[in-house]
């Protein structure tokens, strides 16, 4: 059975960084694709960035462009969200996913586990 989890959410200052974390279990980690979602309070849950199989492309949504970095460690089964330069806007439960296959995807229905969530909190 598949498992993401991830962490490294918190309260953060605008203008500062973050690292969130995600890891997952019970699939042959470097096979699949994975991405970064987040859903703000009273909005739809939207990509943020994805990253294939092998880690050598990359996507990520207008709004988090030069502020984010998605990347992966296939030997710890990890993908992370590096996120600088945070804004009140970044507020949301982040999520990461699994994708359907080793590719890079930015819709949600290309994807087929999720994680429970981690909420990051970007204050003034």
């Amino acid at each position: 059975q598949v498992q993401l989890v991830e962490s490294g959410g918190r309260l953060v200052q605008a203008g500062g960084s973050l690292r969130l974390s995600c890891i997952v279990s019970g699939r042959t980690f470097s096979n699949y694709g994975m991405g970064w979602f987040r859903q703000a309070p009273g909005k739809e849950r939207v990509s943020v960035a994805s990253i294939n199989g092998n880690g050598d492309s990359t996507y990520y949504a207008d709004s988090v462009k030069g502020r984010f970095t998605i990347s992966r460690d296939n030997a710890k089964n990890t993908v992370y969200l590096e996120m600088n330069s945070l804004k009140l806007e970044d507020t949301a439960v982040y999520y990461c996913a699994l994708g359907v296959g080793g590719g890079t995807y930015s819709r949600q229905y290309s994807y087929v586990a999720w994680g429970q969530g981690t909420q990051v909190t970007v204050s003034s």
